[in-house]
C-alpha cells in the first residue's frame, strides 16, 4: 500500500468517525456537587444529575395549618441528617395543601447541614437504582423527591421504586431517603371490578386477594404516611392574610380583602394554601 493510499484511507476513516460522532449523544456533563438541588435528566439512554441554579425556596413558617405534618417530617429529616434511623415518606391528600412545599422547606432549613434534594420525574423512576449508585459514598444526605407520584399497571418505575424502598438484595444506602407526594394513597388505580372479581366464580382468579395485596404493597413500603386535608374557611383566610402581610399590604387592605378572597376560592372550587397565595399575589399587586 502506497503512502497515498494510506492517507486516503485515513481521511475516509476520519469522515466516518465524524459522522458517527454527530449521531452519538454528547457525554453527560460533570456533576456540580456544590449545588443544593438537582434534577435527574435523560438524553437517550444516558442520565445525569443536573444542578438547579435557582432553587424555589419556602420557609417552614410560611406553611400554615399543617403543624402536625410539618413536625413529623421535620423530625424525620433531622434524624436522617443525624444518621439515625429514618423513614421514607409518602404524602397524600388534597391538592395545594403544602405537600411539595414541605419538602422544599426541608431543603431551605437544612441545606447548610448537608441536605440535598434530587427531583425525579415519574417517567424516570426506573432509573432510581442508577441514581442511588451515583450518590453512594457521598458525604451529603440526599432526599429523592417525586411530586404527584402514581403508576398505571405494568409501568417499569413501579418495580424499581419497590426495590429501592425495600426488597432489593442491594441496600439503597444510608444517605438516601425518598419523599413522594401523590393524590392516590395506594399509588395505583383501584377499580370496582376488583371487588366484584373477588367472588369465587368459575373463570375468576383463585386468589383474587393477592392482586389487591400487590397493589397496596408499594405504599406500605413507605415508613411514614402523612395525610393532608382541605382547609376550613377560617384557616384559608389566615393563610391569605399571612401572604398579604408578606407582600406588604396594610392591615386595612388585609381586612378589606375578605370577601374577594372567599369569592376567589369559590370560583376555583378549592380552599387551599396554593389558592390563598395566588389570591394574595393578585390582591397585593392591585393594592400595594
Amino acid at each position: 500500500m502506497t503512502a497515498y493510499d494510506l492517507s486516503t484511507l485515513i481521511g475516509r476513516a476520519e469522515r466516518v468517525l465524524a459522522q458517527l460522532e454527530a449521531w452519538l449523544p454528547p457525554a453527560p456533563p460533570e456533576i456540580d456537587w456544590t449545588a443544593h438541588a438537582f434534577r435527574w435528566r435523560k438524553r437517550g439512554a444516558r442520565g445525569w444529575l443536573d444542578a438547579v441554579r435557582n432553587v424555589s425556596t419556602i420557609q417552614q413558617e410560611d406553611l400554615q395549618h399543617i403543624e402536625r405534618q410539618k413536625a413529623i417530617i421535620d423530625r424525620n429529616t433531622r434524624h436522617f441528617l443525624d444518621k439515625k434511623p429514618a423513614n421514607n415518606v409518602l404524602m397524600t391528600g388534597a391538592r395545594g395543601t403544602g405537600k411539595s412545599s414541605l419538602v422544599k422547606a426541608m431543603l431551605a432549613s437544612y441545606a447548610d447541614r448537608g441536605l440535598r434534594l434530587i427531583e425525579v420525574d415519574k417517567s424516570d423512576m426506573a432509573d432510581l437504582g442508577d441514581i442511588v449508585d451515583l450518590v453512594s459514598g457521598r458525604p451529603e444526605r440526599f432526599i429523592i423527591f417525586c411530586d404527584d407520584l402514581s403508576f398505571e399497571e405494568g409501568e417499569a418505575g413501579y418495580k424499581a421504586l419497590k426495590s429501592v424502598l425495600d426488597g432489593s438484595v442491594s441496600a439503597s444506602g444510608d444517605n438516601v431517603l425518598i419523599y413522594a407526594t401523590s393524590n392516590r394513597r395506594h399509588l395505583m388505580p383501584e377499580y370496582m371490578s376488583e371487588n366484584l372479581s373477588a367472588k369465587h366464580q368459575s373463570d375468576g382468579e383463585i386468589h383474587p386477594g393477592e392482586t389487591v395485596e400487590e397493589k397496596i404493597s408499594l405504599s406500605e413500603r413507605f415508613g411514614l404516611w402523612l395525610s393532608f386535608y382541605p382547609f376550613k374557611q377560617d384557616d384559608y383566610l389566615d393563610i391569605v392574610y399571612y401572604w398579604l402581610a408578606e407582600h406588604g399590604c396594610s392591615p386595612e387592605d388585609i381586612e378589606a380583602s375578605r370577601t374577594e378572597a372567599l369569592q376567589w376560592a369559590l370560583e376555583r372550587g378549592s380552599r387551599s394554601g396554593r389558592v390563598a397565595r395566588q389570591f394574595a399575589r393578585d390582591w397585593a399587586a392591585r393594592h400595594v
